[in-house]
């Protein structure tokens, strides 16, 4: 009778492979952080430009209106340069999430070849148990012809 395949080192398998899933999750919530933080640069980039375009094309401008778009164009570029940096930040931690992704990914994958490994032993093993038993039974029941 054939005994049923059970890999010894399921739960560890089945601990990675949430390991690796949660690792997948953190990329996901890393990679939407970056894109919104890179849409945010690019609406600060565009509302400085568009600003620009329109005092260009202002004739006259009083001193107070000077001030008040001189003070509003050093916020919009200070936060053109804040947004930069953390996007770069945000780049370096999706940079590791992927890293580690990569690296649980592999490690499962390990582990599955492994489990793949043994069960093919274990059935190639039972199925030479079944044809030595089965073997075993046709000798036993053999008789020879009587002479």
């Amino acid at each position: 009778m054939a005994k049923p395949f059970r890999f010894n080192l399921q739960r560890v398998l089945d601990i990675r492979i949430q390991l690796e899933e949660r690792a997948k999750m953190e990329l996901g919530k890393a990679t939407a952080a970056f894109h919104a933080q890179e849409r945010e640069v690019m609406r600060l980039e565009n509302e400085k430009n568009a600003r620009e375009a329109s005092m260009s094309q202002k004739t006259t401008l009083t001193q107070g209106e000077l001030w008040l778009w001189q003070a509003y164009r050093t916020r919009l570029v200070d936060d053109i340069r804040t947004g930069h940096v953390k996007l770069q930040e945000l780049a370096d931690v999706r940079e590791r999430c992927r890293r580690t992704v990569v690296t649980r990914s592999k490690d499962k994958k390990l582990l599955e070849k492994l489990k793949s490994n043994k069960a093919e032993r274990h059935a190639l093993e039972q199925s030479l148990a079944d044809q030595n038993e089965s073997d075993e039974m046709a000798s036993i029941r053999y008789q020879p012809p009587v002479l």
